[in-house]
């Protein structure tokens, strides 16, 4: 610690204040590549109870991790560019030199701070909004923040553990969905398991106004889905309700993916449900095809600056409505086991690359069964949230492997 404060105060004498290049590069003295101290990342922030923020802890100046080493950052700018995330991080505001000086390295001089950041602008990990402003991290500078330093240490709270009733499985799922928006304070995504292999026990259809009815499909693992449906053409009570009995009569017992099968090369295509009740029977094994996304908590989306501008809330709000589209995403997430990060216009989903978005799959037999995340801007604390996604799909990985065992088999 002392003789990185000595290096820095040396260079603040020098008449432009600039780093030296040769210490831009290279491990340091003793020639060993050290990570970030854990310990410190835990205590690296504070909550302001008052108003929910999550506070800056001033930096200390340490020696580079390995991040740092892989992008030919020294000590010196690797100190500055956590400083300048942790503060806007904190206050959503551009970062001058002054505030880092006042908060984290009262031994040095703006000069001295602003030729750093003016250093790491030029890496790209910093960016000016305005010539007369001060910084904010870019995508790159988020990235490098997430793989210096591990997730926080959480304790499961069991807010999840107990297991559903046989009844309950999609209430749980939903409740999942809940807890990830209410303990990272942002919008909580669930997308649950494939019903490919799963067994169906029921179909009701319960009549609505305006030539609608609500389709529940109960497997006999006691999930059930639910949507609502149009009646094309119009069906009267009577008739819908004759309907589910005979889709009940000819799905009960079949499994999703026999099912799909039958309906696509149907034995009497001139029966009533392929004339008379086509769309509704179309709908139906759309329902069965198809997998459900929980969304939890858009309106938190509010909360932050970022999504104050009304266009850009309304084009995420809008992608949050398509759920075919965001299922689609999640899918494609769940290819890789375990959490991952996507910032900001890593994003495939060109509305969605003001957000990050950090998800993480939940297994079932030692396979992955399905994915669970959360979506915020892009300036996030990411130890804590990539913590709250972690010990989420850790508790719903330990509930569903209480549930029955023939619940589900991952496609």
């Amino acid at each position: 610690m002392r003789d990185h404060a000595l290096a820095l105060a040396v260079d603040e004498r020098r008449g432009d204040g600039r780093p030296r290049e040769a210490q831009r590069v290279g491990p340091h003295d003793d020639g060993r590549d050290r990570g970030p101290d854990a310990s410190q990342e835990g205590e690296e922030a504070r909550v302001d109870g008052r108003h929910g923020r999550i506070l800056a802890k001033p930096v200390a100046l340490t020696r580079p991790g390995a991040a740092s080493t892989r992008e030919g950052m020294d000590a010196r700018h690797r100190d500055v560019l956590i400083a300048t995330i942790r503060e806007y991080i904190d206050s959503a505001e551009p970062v001058g030199s002054r505030v880092l000086v006042k908060r984290h390295f009262p031994h040095l001089s703006p000069a001295t701070i602003r030729n750093a950041m003016a250093d790491l602008e030029d890496m790209g990990y910093l960016a000016q909004p305005h010539t007369s402003a001060g910084r904010v991290p870019t995508d790159k500078a988020y990235r490098f923040y997430v793989e210096s330093f591990p997730p926080a240490q959480r304790s499961g709270d069991g807010a999840l553990a107990r297991a559903p009733r046989r009844a309950g499985i999609e209430g749980f799922m939903e409740q999942a969905s809940s807890h990830l928006s209410s303990a990272s304070r942002l919008t909580g995504l669930l997308l649950a398991p494939p019903l490919k292999h799963t067994t169906i026990s029921r179909v009701d259809l319960m009549p609505l106004e305006d030539d609608r009815a609500l389709a529940v499909i109960v497997t006999d693992a006691g999930w059930m889905t639910v949507r609502e449906i149009t009646l094309e053409p119009p069906l009267g009570a009577d008739e819908v309700r004759r309907v589910a009995r005979e889709l009940t009569r000819r799905f009960r017992d079949r499994t999703v993916e026999a099912i799909v099968a039958m309906e696509q090369a149907p034995d009497d295509p001139l029966d009533a449900l392929h004339t008379r009740a086509r769309g509704v029977t179309e709908q139906i094994v759309a329902m069965l095809r198809g997998r459900t996304l929980y969304v939890s908590g858009a309106i938190n989306m509010l909360d932050h600056p970022e999504f104050w501008d009304i266009e850009t809330t309304r084009q995420l709000l809008r992608t949050f409505e398509q759920k075919e589209r965001l299922a689609e995403l999640m899918t494609s997430l769940a290819a890789d086991e375990g959490v991952r990060v996507t910032i900001g216009d890593e994003n495939p989903v060109s509305e969605m690359r003001e957000c990050t978005l950090i998800t993480s799959t939940y297994m079932y037999r030692d396979q992955v069964l399905g994915i669970l995340g959360v979506v915020g801007p892009r300036r996030l604390p990411y130890p804590e949230v990539i913590s709250v996604v972690n010990e989420t799909a850790r508790q719903v990985t330990d509930v569903l492997s209480r549930v029955r065992q023939d619940l589900y088999l991952p496609s």
